[in-house]
């Protein structure tokens, strides 16, 4: 007979904790004389970031409800359709000038997840408010390891001006624990892999680290006499969820590794910074923080996250799908219609990488549905057309199944000047981490259900 698991349950090593994912073996027993309700699988949810807004022609759907077409730029999305709400005409007031004069790049990332106006500052009093995510990770983060993941490809100064006097830690972060400090996001994936598996001892989990590299081990060597015993405990299905699980974990060890073995070779070049494991190419960059995302959500290891595709303002290179020019130059196209395009195309090539994260949590049972069934997964930016620095009728999504909370494959249009903020109260709703009042919020979002 299967033994019945805790949720709980992790595979110990010297230095390495790796917590499983959703077991039929965690259910409880059901029977007729004492009847028990499954439990459901957690909520997890994620606010994705982009910069310099959208060519929103290309991006909003031309009717409203479920029988939409997908605009160009949403696409990629099309194995996604039933479970997206296209969200139009959401407004991040104080993202806008409000008296403050120039900064709206510095002001959109600050105010995208806390409905703050931030103060003008380019000195240590910075101040805005606690975002969305935070909020959560406060009332319910105490149930995971990590109370939130703070994920980008771009780091970012926390002093210094950046913006027309605006702080670089406001162009930064759009994830803030209070109203005056920012959380830092990390940008290597070796750093943040180490981070969800690494055991709760740092200087064991240091040791287990170098022996790895010295010996060419993988972090699944710490735990292997912990896994076997755990699979003569399991049915044939758990078994299978379970190597499924660690070879997922193993083949992102790998590609890692050999980001940074491409990253060594470089370095003996001059001039070259200390290897690291950031990938060269943006687009696996991406992919990768994508994956270990995954297996944080399916390991139940936070279930909040934030993940900024790019700093706003950016001014990124997209060699790699033929756009050679900066994205913040391209984004005031002038009413150029070659720039416009270039815009849209830019757009697409982000939504196709969010494409692939919706697919990996989708690929992933769990319960009575799938990883993405149990999600809630925000896109979108602060700034709507990049050339106008608007922040009303912002490029907005939201991708998943809330746990049973959200009718999608919709295209909802709300009223001019709805705050932003009040999807993010529906949002804290549905995760258990109901707030009365975020920022500029005026009450829950309705229509969502």
């Amino acid at each position: 007979m299967t033994e019945r698991l805790s949720r709980r349950t992790v595979l110990r090593g010297l230095g390495t904790a790796i917590a499983l994912p959703w077991l039929d073996a965690m259910m409880p027993v059901l029977s007729i004389a004492a009847p028990s309700k499954a439990p459901k699988a957690p909520t997890r949810m994620a606010f994705f970031y982009i910069p310099n807004g959208a060519h929103m022609p290309d991006w909003t759907p031309r009717t409203d409800g479920s029988e939409f077409e997908l605009p160009p730029i949403l696409e990629p999305l099309a194995d996604f359709k039933d479970k997206l709400l296209v969200l139009s005409g959401l407004t991040a007031d104080k993202a806008r000038a409000n008296g403050d004069g120039p900064g709206d790049h510095a002001r959109a990332m600050s105010a995208w997840l806390t409905g703050c106006q931030p103060k003008k500052t380019a000195g240590a009093d910075i101040r805005v408010g606690i975002s969305a995510d935070q909020m959560a990770a406060m009332k319910i983060g105490h149930l995971t390891k990590f109370p939130s993941l703070e994920i980008g490809t771009e780091g970012g100064r926390q002093a210094g001006s950046c913006d027309s006097g605006y702080s670089c830690a406001y162009s930064s972060s759009i994830s803030w624990r209070s109203e005056s400090t920012p959380m830092i996001k990390e940008v290597d994936p070796r750093q943040l892999f180490e981070r969800l598996f690494a055991g709760s001892d740092p200087r064991e989990a240091a040791a287990s680290r170098a022996r790895r590299q010295e010996y060419a081990k993988s972090i699944l060597d710490f735990v292997q006499e912990d896994a076997n015993d755990l699979r003569r405990k399991l049915g044939h299905t758990d078994q299978r969820k379970l190597d499924e699980y660690l070879t997922s974990i193993r083949e992102l060890e790998q590609r890692i590794q050999r980001t940074e073995k491409g990253q060594v070779a470089e370095a003996k070049l001059p001039d070259m910074a200390k290897p690291n494991g950031v990938p060269k190419e943006y687009d696996e960059h991406v992919r990768i923080l994508s994956d270990l995302l995954v297996l944080a959500f399916q390991g139940d290891l936070t279930r909040i996250a934030t993940f900024v595709y790019a700093n706003d303002g950016s001014n990124r290179s997209y060699r790699l799908i033929g756009v050679p020019e900066g994205h913040h130059d391209l984004s005031h196209h002038g009413g150029s219609a070659e720039k416009q395009a270039k815009i849209a195309k830019i757009n697409r090539f982000h939504i196709s990488l969010f494409a692939y994260f919706l697919g990996k949590l989708k690929s992933i049972p769990e319960g009575d549905g799938t990883l993405l069934d149990h999600c809630m997964i925000a896109y979108g930016s602060g700034i709507g057309d990049g050339n106008r620095h608007n922040h009303d009728d912002l490029p907005t999504l939201l991708v998943g199944g809330g746990n049973g909370t959200l009718r999608t494959g919709r295209h909802i249009r709300y009223r001019r000047e709805t705050p932003l903020n009040n999807l993010w109260l529906a949002m804290l709703d549905r995760i258990g981490a109901k707030t009365e009042k975020l920022g500029d919020s005026t009450g829950t979002l309705p229509g969502l259900l």
